[in-house]
């Protein structure tokens, strides 16, 4: 609703609808950022926390990791869970004070630029937005290690035994399922999140069936199974604490993406309020029903040794204590929620693109944040990153090595965009800077504690994320020392070019196009 609807309203003595006057206000705040309003405000509290809890999507991402944790630290892994909530907590309380301050769409990349100026702003984004394109094409990678296994009619590519059969077939599934996701995502936001919500209602259901269901299954105690290392970290020289680090990147590459809820405050009602809230409750929840999954699966597969712990996976869990019935129909359930994911990290690359466009700081600016009067929302952004994570996936088909590198490269660089917010937050709160919004979110005299914490965990998580390890970067084949150090090849690779054009092309061109520049008040 724009101010001029508000003032025909005033004039004309109509009634204010409900929302009305808030939608009104929300639309005074993105003024003061320099901007006029252009999405429509339609997403209510729970929208929001859906689309937090969505892309963080506990379903999707302990199906797909478990085995992973399992492999290089045992069932003692799961420590890493409550350690990787800690601090990626900080990082949220950060996130909620600007969410309530800054609620604008594409919010990592705006805060970056509040917080750090125009180009650490542009780095943050630009690290955001690649990030977020590979990440689309791995989240629809996750279709593979499910839709087969409940029925062999999935496997479209061979037969499933030949040596490309599973790349072929998941390059296909999560192509099938990012042009979904980029039909809805560009007709309108109310598509997505009636269907992101009906997903989310469905995987938060299934999460605690699935909790219930495996508790009643239980054949060791937690003291058991949450100390066995399995003798894992005998060819680490830190021993099993190595071995852990490795580990713990499986709850790492899930906890994350919180800070969806922010961005899609531009057509959020009441976001300065409800952004915040939906922030922590996704992340609290996400902690809390994903812990308990993996804390009962540990407990209850009969085998806690099995070989199929590490290969199978979290599936297999599934299937051998819950049996073949049960055991699908919570593997569908898991389909939604990958579903949904797909979906809202679509959604959040979207917002990002469309924010760094409508300050004409990507190439064909204009295009990209032209905003679709049919549907309301930018249908350019939906189709580009689309296309971008459909020709990402093709990289699976004959090179997945390649590929598995360039997914944790991304989780990184996701983690070193929210260092570029914290990091210049804390610099702000020592300078005396910083004021959170006025009856707003507010850490108080934590702030300062916090946000320390949140970019030494950010520095330090980072470091491990991108240590050289054979078993995460070169883990199959000949051993090669550029797929060893990808992570600062590849980043720095990122960084440096990307950041050169915008240095040297883009910047000169920088600053809000007049279509989405803030008018003056009338008199």
């Amino acid at each position: 609703m724009s101010a001029g609807d508000g003032g025909r309203a005033e004039e004309t003595g109509a009634p204010e609808r409900p929302g009305q006057g808030e939608a009104h206000r929300d639309d005074e705040a993105l003024g003061l950022l320099g901007y006029r309003p252009g999405l429509r405000r339609t997403l209510g509290t729970f929208h929001t926390f859906a689309a937090g809890i969505s892309y963080i999507s506990i379903l999707t991402g302990t199906f797909q990791l478990f085995y992973f944790g399992v492999a290089f630290g045992g069932p003692a892994y799961w420590w890493s869970w409550p350690l990787v909530f800690a601090g990626q907590l900080a990082v949220a309380l950060c996130f909620c004070e600007l969410a309530a301050r800054y609620p604008v769409a594409g919010s990592v990349y705006n805060w970056a630029k509040t917080m750090g100026g125009p180009h650490t702003g542009w780095l943050g984004g630009w690290m955001m937005l690649t990030a977020t394109m590979v990440t689309l094409a791995a989240v629809a990678l996750a279709y593979q290690l499910t839709l087969p296994q409940i029925d062999d009619w999935f496997q479209f590519a061979g037969d499933g035994g030949g040596p490309s059969d599973a790349a072929a077939n998941a390059v296909l599934l999560g192509s099938a399922l990012i042009a979904f996701s980029t039909l809805v995502n560009a007709f309108g936001v109310r598509l997505m999140a009636r269907i992101n919500s009906a997903g989310v209602f469905i995987e938060l259901i299934a999460a605690v069936a699935l909790i219930v269901l495996l508790a009643a299954s239980v054949t060791r105690g937690p003291a058991e199974a949450l100390t066995d290392t399995q003798g894992l970290g005998g060819e680490h020289s830190l021993g099993y604490f190595g071995a852990f680090l490795t580990a713990s990147l499986a709850s790492a590459y899930v906890m994350y993406g919180f800070d969806t809820a922010s961005s899609l405050g531009e057509e959020s009602l009441d976001p300065s309020r409800n952004a915040p809230r939906a922030i922590l409750r996704a992340l609290v929840a996400s902690f809390l029903l994903g812990g308990l999954i993996l804390l009962f699966a540990l407990m209850a597969v009969p085998d806690g040794a099995a070989k199929e712990l590490a290969a199978g996976g979290l599936q297999f869990v599934v299937l051998e204590t819950l049996g073949a019935t049960v055991g699908e129909v919570v593997l569908w359930c898991v389909v939604v929620a990958i579903t949904v994911c797909v979906l809202a990290v679509h959604a959040a690359g979207i917002r990002l693109m469309f924010a760094m466009a409508r300050d004409n700081n990507l190439p064909a600016g204009s295009r990209l944040a032209r905003v679709s009067v049919r549907f309301g929302t930018p249908v350019a952004p939906a189709v580009v990153i689309g296309v971008v994570g459909i020709c990402v996936l093709v990289l699976n088909v004959n090179q997945p090595q390649i590929f598995s590198v360039i997914t944790s490269i991304a989780i990184i660089m996701i983690y070193l965009a929210y260092l570029l917010v914290t990091v210049p937050m804390l610099i702000q709160r020592l300078r005396g800077g910083w004021r959170p919004a006025e009856g707003a979110f507010s850490l108080g005299r934590f702030g300062l504690p916090v946000n320390a914490l949140a970019v030494v965990w950010g520095i330090a998580m980072s470091l491990n994320l991108a240590w050289p390890r054979a078993e995460v970067y070169n883990a199959t084949g000949e051993q090669h020392w550029y797929l060893r150090w990808g992570a600062f090849l590849f980043i720095g690779a990122v960084a440096a070019g990307g950041f050169a054009y915008y240095w040297f092309v883009q910047r000169h061109r920088t600053g809000v196009l007049d279509e989405h520049r803030a008018r003056p008040p009338a008199r």
